[in-house]
């Protein structure tokens, strides 16, 4: 933060620096209307500012929620496929592991969803995969099938777990500390650049300047309201793990 405000107070000196020097030239002119080439200039500049970092604001939170949503189907993909090679293992055991599948799932959509859009997860979810692997890789085992099958569903668990370590991540991530408030202030010195620049309209030529501030406020707020994967208008949802429920029970029915 140090480093931002210091290089701010450098480019504020290295203006008044030039302005003081080619003041001191007899032939450079006032430049005091708002139509001029130091309006102009700056006002340009001000509004590509302003577009470059509205676009970071929104392209950042956009990324991480489509990141999010792919992750989600990753997981529940993975306690599908954890489901399906469960049927190979020995004994009860088996149909242990569904169960306890069925129930990380359903725990995920009941009870661990709300929490994530306040960047928060719970930690009984992890414990349970850890215990479920934990389970498996106790388990006896004889000949190659049930070894291979045992094998098969404790890498599944394993892809479980590191895309429910990916979610986490997800759910605590927000855009860069600063994005939002560099969005605010930009977009206010876009608002009130006319008036500073010395333009003073009146009647109808203040409708353009009212229609952009609207928009400007809009597009503000917008930044503000999807900074979170999974709350907002781009909030992802447990769609996927609701269809691995449904995929459960399809499978269970089906044998």
């Amino acid at each position: 933060m140090v480093a931002y405000a210091l290089s701010i107070l450098a480019a504020v000196g290295a203006v008044a620096l030039t302005a003081l020097v080619f003041r001191r030239v007899k032939r450079a002119g006032e430049d005091r209307d708002p139509n001029g080439p130091s309006a102009a200039h700056a006002g340009a500049m001000l509004s590509a500012m302003f577009l470059l970092v509205f676009a970071i604001a929104i392209i950042v939170p956009w990324t991480t929620a489509d990141a999010a949503r792919l992750n989600t189907h990753a997981e529940s993909q993975s306690a599908v496929d954890a489901y399906w090679a469960a049927e190979a293992l020995p004994g009860t055991a088996g149909q242990e592991v569904r169960t306890a599948l069925r129930e990380y799932v359903a725990f995920v959509i009941r009870d661990e969803w709300p929490l994530m859009a306040d960047g928060k997860m719970d930690p009984v979810g992890a414990a349970r995969m850890d215990e479920l692997r934990g389970r498996v890789t106790a388990l006896p085992v004889s000949g190659d099938d049930e070894e291979d099958a045992k094998s098969t569903v404790i890498e599944h668990i394993r892809a479980i777990s590191t895309a429910r370590a990916q979610r986490t991540a997800d759910a605590s991530s927000t855009p860069p500390q600063g994005l939002l408030f560099l969005t605010v202030f930009t977009g206010m010195l876009v608002i009130v650049f006319p008036f500073l620049a010395g333009a003073r309209p009146r009647g109808l030529a203040m409708l353009p300047l009212v229609a952009m501030a609207g928009l400007v406020g809009f597009g503000v707020f917008l930044t503000w309201d999807i900074q979170h994967a999974f709350s907002g208008p781009l909030a992802v949802g447990p769609d996927a793990f609701r269809g691995a429920l449904q995929e459960f029970t399809r499978i269970a029915g089906g044998m």
